[in-house]
């Protein structure tokens, strides 16, 4: 494996995470669209309608292409680790420049932007260093309407259960259409309040439809969804049965004095990409 191919792997993910919706979130959304009536049913048919316009003209498929996210699990051994910043950033300026993405990194306090997706800290880069030479790069470009409805919620331990569904239900409802739902909801329980938004997030690049390997957990999330597509508040907040496409939750042990709760909202362009390279340094974008 060389610098140059997999910087053209990177730039490639990028691109396809941008232009094609993964085919788990499109057969979730014709899902939906053959549940809903009337206005919600227009709107999954406008939404699946430009997913297909998208991947036809391999544009990207909303105008917000969202910050460049990257979930890096990689072998102390693998032989680019020491450049793969690097190269993750130097990929993300090359798509900028030729998917085209809209430049979405401004300066919190001096609004500068550099045209480019890079930044202070950006694109961010979640990183987990395992054994072995191979390496999974996830990635999750998060859109900023979505984003501008995740949460972070410290309960006491005395909620338990009980008030964590209750704090997830009443948040989503509460966003209503502004995260331009249906969309699928990472909910991280446990841990300390940075670990909780962690988890939230990881938890969105599980396919629609998979449930968590614990009985309890996937119970929580069944339980989650069905609550949530009660509210009524349909797609794009007009109304109709569908407001999440899925639910998924991940937990790690807490504090006996604490009791986090981290809710990741991600809207219907659940845009996600992988690329694989494995001990042989063979690549694969999937």
């Amino acid at each position: 494996m060389d610098e140059r191919a997999l910087k053209t792997g990177l730039v490639e993910a990028i691109r396809a995470a941008a232009t094609e919706l993964p085919q788990d979130v499109v057969r979730a959304l014709e899902q939906a669209r053959e549940r809903e009536d009337d206005v919600g049913r227009i709107q999954l048919e406008a939404i699946l309608e430009n997913v297909e316009a998208a991947r036809a003209g391999s544009v990207p498929m909303c105008q917000d292409t969202g910050i460049q996210t990257f979930v890096v699990r990689v072998g102390a051994d693998f032989p680019l680790l020491g450049r793969l910043r690097d190269l993750i950033h130097a990929a993300v300026r090359e798509a900028t420049r030729s998917v085209p993405l809209r430049p979405n990194t401004v300066d919190p306090l001096g609004g500068g932007n550099p045209g480019d997706n890079t930044g202070r800290f950006v694109p961010y880069i979640l990183w987990e260093i395992e054994p072995g030479g191979a390496c999974t790069i996830d990635l999750l470009p998060k859109g900023g309407g979505s984003e501008n409805c995740c949460a972070l919620r410290m309960l006491a331990p005395g909620a338990g259960l009980k008030g964590i569904k209750r704090f997830v239900v009443d948040h989503v409802v509460a966003c209503g259409g502004k995260p331009c739902p249906p969309g699928v909801i990472g909910v991280g329980i446990g841990g300390g309040a940075d670990l909780a938004m962690k988890l939230a997030k990881l938890s969105l690049l599980r396919p629609v439809g998979n449930r968590h390997e614990e009985a309890t957990v996937a119970a929580l999330e069944t339980e989650l969804l069905a609550r949530i597509n009660e509210s009524g508040v349909g797609p794009m907040g007009l109304g109709g049965r569908t407001t999440a496409l899925d639910v998924h939750v991940e937990v790690a042990h807490r504090h006996p004095a604490s009791l986090p709760v981290g809710l990741v909202y991600q809207c219907w362009a659940d845009r996600r990409k992988t690329v694989s390279i494995d001990d042989a340094g063979r690549l694969e974008v999937t």
